[in-house]
């Protein structure tokens, strides 16, 4: 065979594979979502991550947790429920980005929840620092279940032998630190 030949085989080749590799990932892309950066990955209060009509949290999709966040914030703020879920829905749509982040870019969770607080005193007419106050009351509680939790999980893990306490100490302060997730970051 000529070099030309086998040149052409070579490209041709590559080009398929290329093509094929596009293909499995544009259908991979076509039927997941795309992942949303969300403000925090615990307690996020702005709809960034969410699959609800609210916008609550990266939970909205499961078990009704993002309601559960429109509810406590439309409570803590003595609101209705749905013009919360009305505002959080808004602020959502308006700050969806257009792309995803690259790797290893994250949004800045402070100011998305700032933004957030903005616009929701400005779409319910109430006091900005009110709604700070409210967010991260709300990310405190959370955050807070989030320990309890993984307390539970860690202790039950010593206890069948899984983990040693040392272990399970270790993976708490690393939690703690932000060195890795889990909850009560």
């Amino acid at each position: 065979m000529t070099r030309t030949k086998k040149m052409t085989l070579g490209l041709s080749a590559a080009a398929l594979a290329l093509g094929a590799g596009i293909g499995v990932a544009g259908m991979a892309s076509a039927t997941t979502p795309a992942p949303t950066p969300s403000a925090s990955s615990s307690a996020s209060a702005d709809g960034s991550a969410g699959t609800t009509p609210d916008g609550m949290g990266r939970h909205g999709g499961r078990g009704g947790h993002g309601m559960e966040q429109a509810s406590a914030l439309a409570a803590k703020l003595g609101v209705d429920e749905t013009k919360v879920s009305d505002a959080l829905k808004a602020f959502r749509d308006a700050n969806k980005p257009a792309t995803p982040p690259s790797d290893g870019q994250k949004p800045d969770p402070a100011a998305r929840e700032a933004a957030l607080a903005k616009s929701l005193a400005e779409s319910l007419g109430i006091d900005e620092a009110k709604v700070t106050a409210a967010l991260q009351e709300i990310r405190g509680e959370e955050q807070s279940e989030h320990a309890a939790e993984l307390k539970t999980r860690l202790d039950q893990a010593v206890t069948d032998g899984k983990l040693t306490q040392a272990e399970a100490d270790a993976v708490t302060k690393a939690v703690q630190n932000g060195v890795i997730g889990g909850g009560g970051r």
